[in-house]
């Protein structure tokens, strides 16, 4: 026998498997670049993905017309809970032509969650879902005046609670209750 001859002889022996491999790998890749019928198109942006907001409250406050709550539009720069309530007390100090208000007399001090809130990397989110609002004024908070300042925070959808407490220099915090919109008007 050829010496040379028998030394190919492995050699061709080992080339049927490595091409019959590398067959199937062209194969394979030939085979989704047939496709299934659908040309393929660029990336087309069809707006935001479908997610849940919770909308931010709007810039309005409650007055009264005709002995009834009604929303009105607040001057305020933003639309914080904080800045509606201040606005709404202040209108109270205004005269107004055919609305009206039960806070006059009582100040606005501030609003708290009743725990202050974690924060995340991305947003502050609250740990409860009461606000207590924090006033002060002499007399008799009518049944309207709490609709007032409970309505128009509860325009943001976090606080299913409003708690008001009122606050007099000499004396200890007073509570005026815990309330939700829906049970005042």
């Amino acid at each position: 026998m050829n010496p040379i001859r028998a030394r190919t002889r492995p050699v061709r022996a080992r080339t049927k498997p490595l091409r019959a491999l590398v067959a199937a790998v062209l194969l394979a890749c030939l085979i989704p670049a047939a496709g299934c019928g659908i040309t393929p198109t660029d990336v087309q942006d069809r707006g935001d993905a479908p997610t849940t907001k919770i909308p931010p409250p709007s810039k309005t406050f409650f007055l009264i017309k005709d002995g009834e709550l009604a929303k009105e539009p607040a001057d305020v720069d933003d639309d914080t809970v904080a800045s509606l309530l201040g606005a709404l007390f202040a209108a109270s100090s205004r005269p107004m032509e055919n609305r009206d208000t039960a806070l006059r007399g009582f100040t606005y001090l501030r609003a708290k969650d009743s725990v202050d809130p974690p924060q995340r990397d991305e947003i502050q989110l609250p740990r409860t879902s009461t606000l207590t609002v924090y006033i002060s004024g002499e007399g008799t908070l009518s049944q309207l005046g709490k609709a007032q300042i409970v309505c128009t925070a509860q325009q943001d959808a976090a606080f299913e609670m409003v708690r008001i407490v009122r606050e007099n220099k000499n004396r200890p915090p007073m509570s005026e209750g815990r309330f939700t919109c829906g049970e005042l008007k």
